[in-house]
């Protein structure tokens, strides 16, 4: 048995991996979390006590972070602020939080001799051409496009500095666009399929011609913990699932599956600087560790999510409102 300190826990990826931990490890779990708008004690409801103790705090706090990283084996940092549209609107959490927030944690584990592995996302590479046969590979250039994905990449190579530098024991892992159970109602797959719950037109930016290469937050998760328990130390890997689909192509498949027609939706002004496409290459990750996803199909998955925010209204419901509210301000 060993203890994880898991960063941003109580949000999205980091309550899933939590409870992917609880499931499939011995483990004991410390989660700090900020508990900002986008993460939520009720995302940790119904876990044991006995294993999991969450503690509000900033990863900006040295000493509370030091503290924790002193009695943890394993960080795995998810803390981030990570919706695009909020990096455009004020950038100024995203340097403190993803930039000055990773500094602090990497001091800790390096201060402390302590395993740390590096959530982070395919956005650090910039986009694709919708036409263009290639995939991101771990050695595709960095070339971030907005605020949040900017400082996302500026953490990744503060973590590979700190692996260099100062001989931290650190992994870092480069995801695709994750969906499922506990996503905040303001992402593009919740917000349409709560829309439709409440009887809303989905919205589609632009044309919808718009790539992303999505995995189900489970097989994100199950791959993390694959790369803690045996990847390289140093080493990048890309978590992917072969999940491409473009914006439109999954609003109609979110109207198929809940029973509406596939043409049911609105287009909305696209937002500045919307990256074209995603797209991962997984091939590290599954010849040197063994991964494979468990949903080898999207509309499989989606349906399970569709499931679940059906039976979960009590979770999403307090923040619907306001989210709307604010996207209605910008027309979207």
């Amino acid at each position: 048995m060993g203890s994880y300190l898991v960063t941003g826990g109580a949000g999205f990826i980091g309550s899933n991996f939590v409870r992917h931990l609880v499931e499939h490890t011995d483990h004991r779990v410390v989660v700090l979390d900020k508990l900002t708008y986008a993460a939520r004690r009720e995302s940790l409801d119904g876990l044991p006590a006995d294993r999991v103790t969450l503690v509000e705090g900033d990863i900006c706090d040295a000493g509370l972070v030091d503290r924790l990283v002193a009695g943890a084996d394993v960080v795995a940092h998810f803390a981030a602020e990570s919706h695009n549209d909020n990096s455009l609107n004020d950038p100024s959490p995203f340097v403190q939080t993803n930039l000055v927030g990773t500094f602090v944690l990497l001091e800790a584990v390096r201060k402390h001799g302590v395993r740390y592995h590096h959530i982070s996302t395919d956005e650090v590479y910039g986009d694709l051409e919708l036409d263009d046969p290639d995939r991101f590979h771990e050695w595709t250039p960095y070339n971030p496009s907005s605020p949040y994905s900017a400082t996302k990449a500026g953490s990744d190579l503060l973590v590979r500095a700190w692996v260099r530098s100062f001989g931290v024991q650190a992994t870092l892992s480069n995801c695709s666009n994750n969906y499922g159970p506990y996503q905040h109602v303001e992402k593009f797959i919740p917000r349409q399929i709560t829309n439709l719950i409440d009887g809303v037109h989905p919205k589609l930016y632009g044309a919808g011609q718009n790539v992303r290469d999505w995995i189900h937050v489970d097989d994100h998760n199950s791959a993390v913990l694959r790369i803690i328990d045996a990847g390289r130390i140093g080493e990048t890997y890309l978590i992917g699932a072969d999940g491409e689909m473009n914006n439109k192509a999954v609003v109609e498949m979110i109207l198929r599956l809940m029973g509406h027609p596939a043409d049911a939706y609105e287009h909305v002004t696209d937002r500045p600087g919307h990256d074209l496409r995603y797209a991962i290459d997984s091939t590290r990750l599954r010849t040197e560790l063994g991964w494979t996803p468990a949903y080898t199909s999207f509309e499989d998955g989606l349906a399970a999510t569709i499931d679940w925010y059906r039976d979960n209204e009590a979770w999403w419901r307090p923040m619907k409102e306001a989210t709307e509210a604010k996207y209605a301000k910008s027309g979207q």
